[in-house]
This record gives structure tokens, C-alpha cells and sequence, in this order.
């Protein structure tokens, strides 16, 4: 398989990743999709290692935004590496970090580093705009948009 071509497969996998498990909540594939030993820290700042703590991080994730989107903004792969700049979307219908449903919807902005081993994401590192999602939600300062 040439470079571009193992880019192009990187970036498919990874496109995969948030239309089909992320978006359509298809659990069952992270088996397929993460190296067993996957390790992760996701846009909310939750360390998880394996599949099975990956799951729980995603869980989590849909009880608080059940409706949770990610826009493939941008993909950029070098190497190993895929980078995805990334728009999340979704309404606060259950607890997050303690804090109550408010019944909010929230847009914020992402970005994505992931390591592709052996044709699977063997870590993922995503840093969102947390600050935007806890303002949207009203956990702190004022609400924000725009």
C-alpha cells in the first residue's frame, strides 16, 4: 500500500469512528474500530485505557447529550497520525460532572490527534472547548453563542 493510500485508509477509519459509533451510537463496532489496548482522553477530559473503558467514556457522553453529534470538519493524516478539527452538537438532557440536565443545546469546537496501529485507533487524544460547553450549559458564566 502506497503513503497516500494508507492516509486515505487512516482517514476513512477515523471517519468511521464518529458516523458510525460516535453518531449512531454503534457500540458494537469499537471491537473493530480500537486496539484492544486502546488508550483515550476524550473532549471532556476523561482518561480511559481498553475498549471496555472507552465504552463507559461514551456512555457517559450519551446519557448527558443523547442527541450528541460530531461534524467532521477537517481530516489531516501524516504518517500514523490523523488529526480531525471537529464540531460537536448536542442538547443536555442528562447529568454531566454532577451537574443537572438543563435541557440546553450546545455547539462546540474540537480537535482530535489519533495514533493508527495495525488498522485500528490505538490512542485518540481530543481537547474540546470545554469552556464554551460548561458556559451553553449555564454551569459557569454567562451563556454564550456566536
Amino acid at each position: 500500500m502506497s503513503t497516500r493510500e494508507a492516509h486515505e485508509a487512516h482517514k476513512r477509519l477515523i471517519r468511521r469512528y464518529y458516523e458510525e459509533l460516535w453518531n449512531r451510537w454503534r457500540l458494537e463496532l469499537a471491537e473493530a474500530l480500537l486496539a484492544p489496548d486502546v488508550r483515550f482522553r476524550g473532549s471532556l477530559a476523561v482518561e480511559v485505557e481498553g475498549v471496555e473503558g472507552f465504552k463507559r467514556y461514551v456512555r457517559l457522553v450519551q446519557t448527558a447529550f443523547p442527541d450528541f453529534h460530531n461534524t467532521v470538519e477537517e481530516l489531516v493524516a501524516e504518517a500514523d497520525r490523523v488529526v480531525a478539527r471537529l464540531t460537536y452538537r448536542g442538547t443536555h438532557r442528562g447529568p454531566l460532572f454532577g451537574i443537572a440536565p438543563t435541557g440546553r443545546a450546545v455547539s462546540y469546537a474540537g480537535m482530535a490527534l489519533f495514533r493508527i496501529a495495525g488498522g485500528r485507533i490505538a490512542s485518540g487524544f481530543v481537547v474540546g472547548d470545554t469552556g464554551r460547553l460548561l458556559r451553553e450549559i449555564g454551569a459557569v458564566g454567562g451563556q454564550e453563542r456566536g
